[in-house]
């Protein structure tokens, strides 16, 4: 196997460290994960996982869990603020797996992740330390050196290939040791909150994606039959403080309902972005969120990491120096990931449009059609990032 006597480090056991801990083990590659916290914690809650992104797990094995943990959404409904029937309708389900090879589904991030982590068990090659207080990295000709202190104030020294830094969008590999900048807070905050099923029965399609436009904020709403929950996740401008005040926005009919079964059970995530070109230096790199974090109005986030990791880790495994890797991956994943960041950007500002820019807003989107979506969003569910010839399957 190409990646066999080859060893890699990466920092962070979330959904982009563990897809590129698979992908590089499958390849016969040893793996070491470094995660701050106890066990596998992937906060937050619903996760929507588009076929660009879902064909690539669907390679390492997880179909069937995937199938599982997710609902594949009939459609995603539109519904002005104080109305009780979608205005505008975009369909999913069956379709996008017929035009893309690959289901559009939504699941809870935490599934996800543990799906994921169980299948790192499958592999004797990846080795993941829970609780590491910190790490330092020092490169050199050979690979790099990696130097960690657990929480018990243990410490322990191993080599590696390259260091790849899956540790979020404040990442400590992007700021200490590739001299990037800080992540930049843009104005907003999501809160999330879990409600039981049975509390949005009535009020939403429990069959589809629910999107409630507002002026100013939006809601999004989806089931998660695996968990008899619905994801609720607000977007309003806010502050990134300590413990902000939870949100209370008046609303009738079903939007007003919802956010009655919510009460105050909401948590705050505030958005934050990261730009820098500077992905790689020597045998050190990033991805996902640590070099690319965007906010989530086209719920690609996730999966702009997985493409990452699917991209980068046959790239270690088939250069002969990890800094080509990095390079090739860098040119092959920028301009897309720019692409789409701008495209999310602009969507939220689409999204919390006022009246009467919000009326013009809901025609473009009622000339487009339920499937008008096929070629406006198509360069990214189309977009595969197909395994080099002689791939393993497991």
């Amino acid at each position: 196997m190409p990646g066999t006597g080859r060893s890699y480090i990466i920092a962070g056991a979330g959904i982009s460290g563990l897809t590129l801990a698979l992908t590089l083990a499958k390849f016969g590659a040893t793996v070491v994960v470094l995660e701050r916290n106890s066990g596998i914690q992937e906060a937050g809650a619903g996760l929507q996982i588009s076929p660009n992104a879902r064909r690539i797990l669907d390679r390492l094995g997880l179909s069937e869990t995937l199938s599982t943990i997710g609902l594949v959404p009939q459609a995603l409904d539109t519904y002005r603020h104080g109305e009780t029937k979608p205005f505008f309708s975009m369909e999913l389900g069956a379709l996008m797996e017929e035009r893309f090879g690959a289901p559009y589904s939504v699941m809870h991030r935490a599934d996800l992740a543990e799906a994921l982590y169980k299948a790192t068990r499958r592999f004797a090659n990846i080795d993941i330390m829970f609780g590491v207080r910190s790490w330092d990295i020092a490169s050199h000709a050979r690979g790099v050196t990696v130097a960690i202190d657990d929480d018990s104030g243990q410490s322990r020294t191993t080599r590696a290939n390259a260091f790849i830094g899956a540790d979020g969008v404040h990442s400590a590999t992007r700021r200490q040791f590739l001299g990037g900048p800080e992540a930049q807070f843009g104005g907003r905050v999501a809160w999330r909150t879990l409600i039981p099923a049975e509390a949005a029965q009535g009020l939403i399609a429990m069959d589809r994606v629910s999107v409630f436009f507002g002026s100013g904020h939006h809601l999004v709403c989806y089931p998660l039959p695996h968990r008899g929950q619905v994801n609720l996740a607000l977007f309003l401008p806010g502050e990134a403080k300590d413990n902000p005040k939870v949100p209370v926005l008046k609303g009738k009919a079903t939007f007003g309902a919802l956010m009655a079964a919510a009460g105050e059970t909401w948590t705050p995530w505030p958005l934050f972005t990261v730009k820098t070109p500077t992905w790689y230096h020597d045998n050190i790199g990033i991805l996902g969120d640590a070099a690319h974090a965007m906010v989530p109005f086209q719920a690609q986030g996730a999966a702009m990491g997985i493409e990452d990791a699917a991209t980068l880790g046959p790239l270690l495994v088939d250069c002969a120096e990890p800094e080509t890797a990095f390079a090739r991956y860098a040119t092959a994943r920028q301009a897309r990931v720019e692409r789409v960041a701008k495209l999310s950007a602009s969507n939220g500002r689409i999204f919390h449009m006022k009246w009467p820019m919000s009326a013009a807003r809901d025609a473009v989107m009622r000339a487009q059609g339920p499937r008008g979506h096929l070629n406006r969003l198509g360069w990214i569910y189309s977009h595969d990032v197909a395994p080099p010839a002689g791939t393993p399957e497991r």
